[in-house]
């Protein structure tokens, strides 16, 4: 996934790897919330396809209602990692 350059405005997806990077996981409120983002499992479907390394889990969260209900939670895979850290690398 390349970073934008000059004034360019992060894509949505290169916003959310950041995202992971800075904080590890994120859920779909989360990406609402912290990025603006309506459609995460999208964005996270898109870049699956684009060769991201990302995994997955259910987590189970109590609503507002007291109920208790699964969601997804997402993070960048432990190879993506890897790879995400050798491009920083070499480009020092």
């Amino acid at each position: 996934m390349e970073m934008q350059t000059g004034n360019q405005k992060p894509t949505q997806c290169q916003r959310i790897v950041r995202y992971l990077k800075d904080f590890g996981t994120i859920t779909q409120f989360e990406a609402l919330k912290d990025l603006g983002i309506m459609r995460l499992a999208a964005r996270i479907s898109e870049m699956r396809s684009n060769g991201v390394g990302i995994d997955s889990e259910f987590i189970t969260i109590t609503n507002r209602y007291d109920e208790k209900i699964k969601i997804k939670r997402y993070k960048l895979s432990d190879d993506e990692l890897k790879r995400q850290g050798d491009k920083k690398s070499n480009a020092i």
